[in-house]
C-alpha cells in the first residue's frame, strides 16, 4: 500500500471552442471541490484565479503558508499540471518534476527550471523524471542545454551515483591521511595543528556533499558495495565504499569538536576563533547511534582478566581503541574510570554497557564538582545547581535574573581568597567581581573553572551504585 498523498491539479479553465468542453468543465469543478474538503477553503469557478494563487503559495511555503512544513497535513505532496506554472513560479520546496509529454527547447528549460533551487542538505539537486519517448528527450535535453549554455552544460547535471561514490573514496583516503600523518588513525581525537584541522574540516564537508547526493541516488550504509553496469565512456565496475558507517560517524563527532573548543580553552571561558566555516548540518549529525556493543565487549574482557589476575596490556589496548567513538570529555572520564576499577576504588558488576557505566560515573562526578566549586568560589550550591540544570546558552544564562542572584549571594571573603589564589596576586574590588563573573560563566555553560578539574570522586559512597546495579 503507498503512501497517502494530499494532491491536486491546476489547468487552464477555458473551455471555449473545445471538444469535450462540458466534461473539463465537470473535471476542474470536482478538483476545486476535493481541495476545499481537503483544506476546508471555499473556492468556487467563479474564484478559480485565487484557487490557483492559494495552491501555488502553499506549494512554495509562501505567504500564508510559511511555515507550513510544520503542519505537515496542510502541506500539498504533488501537483498535476498541464502547461501551467512554467514561468512565474519558484520554490526551493520542489524537488521533483514528472514529466509524460514530449518538450523542447525553451519549454524544457522552463519546466526543468522549476527544480533548480538547492535547498540545503536535504535538497542538494532537483530530479527530473521524464516518461514519454525517453530516446527522443534525452536528444531535446542535449539540444535545449546545448543552445540556452552556449555549449558548456557544466553544472547542469549532477554526478550519477558511481561517481559520487568514486568522489567519496578520494574524499576518505585524503581524510584518512591527514589523521595518520597527525598520528591518530582511528580518528580518536582532533589533530593538533590547525592546518591539519582546517583540511579535515574542508574535506569532510566535501564528503558530506557527495554522500548526501549518494544517498537521494540510492546510497545505504548497510550496502557496502555496488555494482554498475559499462555505460557509455564507463566501464563494468565495482564500487566497494572505503569508509564504514561507525568511521563516518567518529568523524562527525571529531569535526562537532573543532567547533565547540578543546579544555583549555573551556577552562578559561576563551575560545579561540575557527579558522574555518562551520557548517550547522554537519553540527546535527546524530552521533549517537555509534555502535557501544564493542566497547562494552571489551570492557567485560577487561573486567575477567582484572579479576582473575591475567595480563591486561592487550586487552586495554583494544579497549582504548573503542574510546575514538567517545568525545574528549568522555575520553578523560573513561580513563579515570578505569583507573579507579584497576585500584579497587569503585567495583562494577559489568551486567550493563560501558556507555551505562560511563555516564554514572560522569554524572557523579560532576556533581561533586559543583559542590567543590560552589563552595570554593561562595554560592548558594543549590541555586546554582538549578541554574545549570536548565543548560542555558550565552544568550539565556541571566533569563530569570538566576545569575544575578547567584551573584548577590556570594560570599566575597570565600570567592576572594579563591580568585586571588587562582590569579596569583591580589585583586582589585572591580578586578573581583570581573573574574567571579567570567568563572561563574565559564562553570555554568561548560563545568569547567579555571583550577584543575577536580578528579572523580573516590569515596566509598561513589562504591554503591556501581556495586548494588
Amino acid at each position: 500500500m503507498g503512501p497517502k498523498l494530499r494532491v491536486t491539479a491546476v489547468f487552464d479553465p477555458s473551455t471555449d471552442g473545445q471538444a469535450g468542453a462540458i466534461e473539463k468543465e465537470e473535471g476542474i469543478r470536482e478538483i476545486v471541490e476535493a481541495y476545499n474538503e481537503q483544506y476546508h477553503m471555499h473556492f468556487d469557478m467563479s474564484q478559480y484565479g485565487s484557487f490557483k494563487k492559494d495552491v501555488a503559495a502553499r506549494l512554495a511555503h509562501k505567504g500564508a503558508y510559511r511555515g507550513v512544513e510544520k503542519t505537515p497535513e496542510k502541506e500539498l505532496d504533488l501537483l498535476i499540471v498541464v502547461d501551467q506554472m512554467l514561468t512565474g513560479f519558484d520554490s526551493k520546496w520542489l524537488n521533483a518534476l514528472y514529466l509524460d509529454k514530449v518538450l523542447k527547447y525553451e519549454q524544457l528549460i522552463q519546466a526543468f527550471s522549476r527544480t533548480n533551487r538547492i535547498f540545503g542538505q536535504d535538497k542538494p539537486f532537483g530530479i527530473i523524471r521524464y516518461y514519454r519517448k525517453p530516446h527522443t528527450m534525452k536528444k531535446n535535453v542535449e539540444d535545449a542545454f546545448r543552445l540556452y549554455s552556449g555549449n558548456r552544460p557544466y553544472g547542469l547535471f549532477v554526478d550519477k551515483l558511481r561517481v559520487n561514490l568514486r568522489r567519496m573514496n578520494e574524499t576518505a583516503a585524503r581524510i584518512r591521511d591527514i589523521f595518520t600523518q597527525a598520528g591518530v588513525p582511528d580518528f580518536s581525537s582532533i589533530p593538533e595543528d590547525k592546518t591539519e584541522r582546517g583540511a579535515f574540516a574542508s574535506e569532510f564537508r566535501k564528503y558530506n556533499e557527495h554522500l548526501e547526493a549518494a544517498k537521494v541516488q540510492g546510497f545505504r550504509w548497510q550496502e557496502e558495495s555496488y555494482h554498475f553496469d559499462a555505460e557509455d565512456t564507463e566501464p563494468e565496475e565495482t564500487i566497494t565504499v572505503e569508509l564504514k558507517e561507525q568511521d563516518y560517524l567518529r568523524l562527525a563527532l571529531r569535526y562537532k569538536e573543532l567547533f565547540t573548543g578543546n579544555e583549555d580553552e573551556r577552562d578559561t571561558g576563551v575560545s579561540e576563533d575557527v579558522p574555518y566555516e562551520i557548517d550547522p548540518y554537519l553540527m546535527e549529525i546524530n552521533t549517537d547511534r555509534i555502535d557501544t556493543a564493542y566497547m562494552t565487549s571489551r570492557f567485560r574482557k577487561y573486567l575477567k582478566a582484572l579479576q582473575n589476575a591475567e595480563e591486561t596490556d592487550g586487552v586495554l589496548a583494544e579497549l582504548h581503541r573503542s574510546f575514538a567513538s567517545l568525545s574528549r570529555e568522555e575520553q578523560r572520564y573513561a580513563e579515570s574510570f578505569l583507573n579507579d576499577i584497576r585500584d579497587n576504588t569503585i567495583h562494577v558488576s559489568g551486567d550493563k554497557t560501558f556507555r551505562w557505566y560511563l555516564a554514572k560515573y560522569m554524572e557523579r562526578a560532576q556533581h561533586d564538582a559543583i559542590h567543590q566549586f560552589a563552595a570554593l568560589i561562595g554560592v548558594d550550591e543549590d541555586r546554582l545547581r538549578r541554574l545549570m540544570d536548565r543548560h542555558p546558552d550565552e544568550k539565556t544564562i541571566n533569563a530569570y535574573d538566576d545569575l544575578t542572584e547567584l551573584k548577590k549571594g556570594m560570599d566575597m571573603t570565600r570567592a576572594k581568597n579563591f580568585l586571588e589564589s587562582v590569579a596569583g596576586k591580589p585583586l582589585s574590588p572591580f578586578a573581583l567581581k570581573m573574574q567571579a563573573d567570567k568563572q561563574l560563566r565559564s562553570f555554568i555553560l561548560h563545568g569547567h573553572c579555571a583550577v584543575p578539574n577536580p578528579a572523580p570522586a573516590k569515596a566509598a559512597e561513589t562504591v554503591e551504585p556501581y556495586g548494588k546495579q
